[in-house]
């Protein structure tokens, strides 16, 4: 069958069902990178800085929308409501988050049993390697500039111990502070008092969180034809092959007629007449004398 491949005409069609596999590898790939889709950015972008309490409400469904969306909110701290939050990495160290309670002005207020007489806000206001490195918060009156967060889930069966959260959870943290409380919290960038900023000290590093990178989607259709064109790549290959051993099949049936050919010359040539059968006559029948 090698030999019937090496024919000029299928070696040409080798190379032309290469080129058309190529082609439905390249339509393959270009229907997979079309097949994650990052959602659309939002109309507003999430790096202008609005005011919290125009951007969510305290009690409520943390809505995706304001994932983070850079904040600003005007309060205070409360140096007897802070924790560390460990295990938190900073240039791949592992260390811990200060998060403070702010109580936020023009706040809305919760009503109901337990409910504070000021809404709150979990902040983390920075990262230590350790935990004594950590200091009060800045007193006075403070405006907070960070990124609006989601509240973590917290980790269940572990009890992080006093001035410590598993997670930076407002569930948790509620229960420790026994305040009413925004649903998620601010990663703070700049703390400013009296419009000066409040330096953080030289244990304490900035969070810098960016932004999360957008969602992606999948586009089931797309991914659907990316498979199909390497089913065609794949066939195309599997045509040529068909085609090669027909060819070399039609080869061996040429080969086996002249051998058969070449037979009936070779027994004519020596000579060899054709026997045929002649019927015979029944001898006659010998009359019985009496």
């Amino acid at each position: 069958m090698l030999k019937t491949a090496l024919k000029p005409r299928w070696i040409a069609g080798l190379i032309f069902a290469l080129l058309l596999s190529g082609v439905f590898v390249l339509l393959s790939q270009w229907q997979l990178s079309r097949s994650a889709q990052h959602e659309p950015p939002a109309p507003s972008s999430i790096e202008e800085v609005k005011p919290l309490v125009d951007v969510l409400q305290p009690g409520g469904f943390f809505p995706g929308s304001v994932s983070d969306q850079m904040v600003s909110a005007t309060g205070t701290y409360d140096p007897g409501k802070q924790v560390l939050v460990e295990g938190r990495l900073y240039n791949n160290q592992k260390g811990f988050w200060i998060v403070s309670a702010f109580a936020v002005d023009d706040a809305p207020t919760l009503k109901g049993a337990g409910a504070s007489s000021r809404t709150w806000i979990p902040v983390a206001r920075g990262w230590v390697a350790d935990a004594a490195q950590a200091g009060p918060p800045p007193s006075g009156t403070i405006t907070v500039t960070g990124r609006l967060i989601p509240s973590e889930a917290p980790v269940p069966n572990v009890d992080a111990g006093p001035d410590r959260a598993s997670a930076v959870s407002s569930a948790e943290l509620i229960n420790k502070w026994e305040v009413s409380s925004y649903q998620g919290f601010i990663a703070a960038t700049s703390e400013v008092s009296g419009g000066a900023a409040i330096p953080l000290g030289d244990d304490v590093k900035a969070l810098n969180i960016p932004p999360q990178p957008p969602a992606e989607q999948v586009n089931w259709l797309n991914l659907f034809y990316a498979v199909e064109w390497v089913v065609f790549a794949g066939f195309s290959i599997f045509i040529w092959w068909r085609l090669v051993k027909d060819d070399y099949r039609r080869d061996l049936e040429e080969d086996e007629d002249e051998d058969d050919e070449f037979d009936d010359d070779e027994a004519t040539a020596a000579g060899q007449p054709e026997t045929t059968t002649e019927p015979t006559s029944p001898e006659p029948e010998q009359k019985v004398q009496q």
